[in-house]
């Protein structure tokens, strides 16, 4: 027999189960609707938001500077010499502006009152939701003279008890009772305006471990700093945190640029250029309908005329990667939008008719370029100013504005069609020469695919094209199959024996490769050592790489343990970055682990003598006193100069048997820097490098040179 609950009973719900969020409640009861979650990138999005709200400033020319401090205890503080928050009494609520801005949601000057003709912070949530999910939020403002403060305590007003030590969470909260009060705490100079905020995320809300992101930091801080030319960002970190710069102490970082975003886009270009950085410019105007509120506090639907400043910086380099940062009122939008939408629709418009033009000269025959092919080694900076653009969420990742994309793509279209058919000296040899480019990578493209088309994995029973030296294995699961790169033809001989050849492969190659950081695309294929690695792992390069199609699931790079081995391993790994990326952004190449040093105890009697490997020379000189300290017999350490020097036990043990060798991962955790540095050591600017080695050449170790 069924047994119902009254719980269950259709009657049993009613208005009176209906519950109705006040203020603020909403905000703390659904988080991640407000900030997408309440780990480390929602923590660092409260941040954004109460920064944004001060760039807004600079973006008004109301601020000319931004300090944003990490404290100790955990909280982080914003400070800024704009106008300051309005401070008198908002008459439809009855309070003062700061409160207003800190305790209702969708309150802010940026909803068409014309305090800001374009700004970041639009649906007037930012300030307030920071207060809601903080345990703690204090506000200063300098203002007509006088220093105004108020606090909050998870987005209700009062005061904090605060202790000789100053403010911080011990401090007893009172909130207020009857009616709240923004108190006048000081005096400022004449002229002196701004800003300050600083707040305690609430661990109510945040996971334990979230953290303010220091790296993260810098990097919004430097971008910001290139799209607001002339504002300056200090970022300063007194944590003393292990694993940043500021372990041993405050530390400081300023950033101010005056170049705009040309500047950033050759910032964030890692290739030798092919054009020089490209401005595009210009202004479009479309009619929106949208909510005003007029004199009798009603929105009433109005046609308003709005105004799309257009700026795009764009510059096309020898290598096959793109990167576009696409940006709406400073504001980044990550995953695109109407304005990158209408950018590269202009591209591919206009290189088509270009090509199109050129065909005869270009050799285009009768293949279509394609938009990856335009792409290609292009870096670009893509930013649109409006005000109250429509963003798909408070996050702010997508602009939805339809309008922008055919406003940027005018822009974009009439702009570069001057570039590309201008009669200077110099952009006429630029524009030849990514024409060029375009056509061959277009080539490029689809003989890569007619290749892959014709490509399939051999197996045992099947004729090979794979090159003579390789040693393949005879297991074909991924799962298992491991393809290490040898340094020469006596390491290979030693490694044959040590390996297990079920799922061990061996590709040895001949000394120092091709530095793919400096060569071409055409002269990296033409090197028979990179042509051999990329047939051998069998997933194509470039844009064209298939991860799903390589042929071993792990790439081990085994290099003696000296200068010239590390030399091919970074020479080896510079291949791997650049032409076959995924591939290490998904863990799957590592770096043999030889040691460098065999010490043999001998064992008194018929005993067999014990072998100790070391893996520098400390560890040797450590492990060599504690032996003889303990009154043991220790031989001389043998020192290998080549992985070929090793018996074919010794190699298995120590390098290559997966119960007792070490490998080194490769990762990419961070992909911009790991950019710059093989960009530094293996780039073809030399200055750089030089000064890189000057500079450092105080902390080198002599006793590490292997000569």
């Amino acid at each position: 027999m069924a047994v119902t609950t009254a719980s269950a009973s259709p009657g049993s719900y009613s208005a009176r189960h209906l519950q109705v969020l006040e203020g603020l409640e909403a905000v703390r009861k659904r988080p991640g609707m407000y900030i997408g979650s309440t780990d480390g990138r929602g923590l660092m999005h409260c941040l954004w938001e109460i920064i944004d709200n001060a760039v807004d400033e600079a973006l008004g020319g109301f601020c000319s500077k931004i300090q944003v401090v990490l404290y100790e205890d955990g909280s982080v503080e914003v400070r800024d010499d704009g106008r300051g928050i309005p401070v008198d009494v908002e008459p439809r609520t009855g309070l003062s502006g700061v409160e207003v801005v800190f305790t209702k949601l969708h309150a802010g000057g940026k909803f068409g009152g014309g305090s800001y003709t374009a700004s970041g912070g639009l649906h007037g949530v930012g300030a307030s939701v920071v207060n809601a999910l903080s345990e703690r939020l204090d506000v200063h403002v300098d203002r007509g003279g006088k220093t105004y403060a108020m606090s909050f305590h998870r987005g209700e007003p009062g005061v904090f008890a605060d202790g000789p030590k100053g403010p911080g969470l011990d401090g007893e909260f009172a909130p207020y009772v009857e009616g709240s009060e923004l108190r006048i705490v000081g005096k400022t100079k004449r002229g002196v305006t701004g800003s300050r905020v600083r707040y305690w995320a609430d661990r109510q809300i945040f996971l334990a471990e979230a953290e303010f992101a220091y790296d993260d930091l810098i990097a919004r801080a430097r971008q910001t700093s290139f799209l607001v030319p002339g504002l300056e960002l200090v970022i300063r970190d007194e944590r003393r945190l292990a694993g940043t710069p500021g372990a041993d102490g405050p530390h400081e970082e300023v950033f101010k640029h005056d170049g705009g975003i040309s500047e950033f886009c050759d910032f964030l270009a890692p290739d030798t250029p092919v054009t020089d950085v490209w401005r595009l410019q210009g202004v479009g105007h479309f009619t929106e309908r949208v909510p005003v509120l007029d004199a009798r506090g009603h929105m009433t639907p109005t046609d308003v005329d709005r105004e799309c400043h257009v700026d795009v910086a764009l510059r096309w380099g020898t290598g096959y990667e793109s990167r576009t940062e696409a940006f709406v009122n400073i504001i980044h939008t990550h995953k695109g939008g109407t304005h990158l939408g209408g950018f590269e629709a202009a591209l591919v418009k206009v290189f088509r008719k270009q090509l199109e033009d050129n065909a005869r000269r270009l050799k285009v025959g009768g293949d279509k370029v394609e938009k990856d092919d335009i792409l290609a080694g292009m870096t670009a900076v893509v930013t649109v100013r409006l005000a109250e653009p429509q963003f798909e969420g408070q996050t702010k990742e997508v602009l939805g504005t339809s309008a922008v994309r055919g406003i940027v793509a005018r822009v974009v279209e009439k702009q570069l069609v001057a570039r590309l058919t201008s009669a200077k000296r110099d952009d006429k040899v630029q524009a030849s020469q990514l024409l060029e480019k375009i056509v061959a990578e277009m080539k490029s493209r689809i003989s890569a695919r007619t290749h892959k088309e014709n490509q399939r994995r051999k197996n045992a029973l099947e004729t090979s094209t794979l090159p003579p030296k390789l040693a393949d294995c005879r297991s074909n699961d991924i799962d298992r199959t491991e393809l290490f790169i040898v340094e020469g033809d006596s390491a290979l001989g030693t490694a044959k024996l040590a390996r297990d050849s079920d799922f061990q492969a061996l590709l040895p190659i001949r000394g120092k490769i091709l530095n793919v950081q400096k060569a071409s695309v055409g002269d990296m294929l033409k090197n028979a050592e990179c042509a051999s690695i990329i047939q051998v792992v069998g997933a194509g390069v470039g844009r064209s790489f298939d991860l799903d199609a390589v042929r071993y699931g792990k790439i081990v790079i085994m290099t003696d343990a000296d200068v010239d081995g590390a030399h091919i391993r970074t020479l080896l790994l510079t291949l791997f970055f650049r032409y076959m990326r995924p591939l290490v952004a998904a863990g799957r190449v590592y770096a043999a682990v030889p040691p460098l040093h065999r010490i043999e105890v001998v064992n008194p009697g018929s005993k067999k003598n014990e072998l100790i490997y070391t893996y520098n020379e400390a560890q040797m000189r450590a492990t060599m006193t504690r032996l003889r300290k303990s009154g043991r017999n220790v031989k001389e350490p043998q020192r290998y100069k080549g992985l070929g020097e090793m018996d074919a036990h010794q190699l298995a043990e120590t390098t290559m048997d997966r119960g007792a060798r070490t490998l080194r991962r490769v990762t990419l955790a961070d992909a911009e820097a790991a950019e710059r540095v093989f960009a530094l050591l293996m780039g073809s600017d030399v200055a750089p490098r030089k000064d890189f080695i000057v500079e450092a050449a105080h902390d080198l170790d002599r006793e590490r040179i292997d000569a």
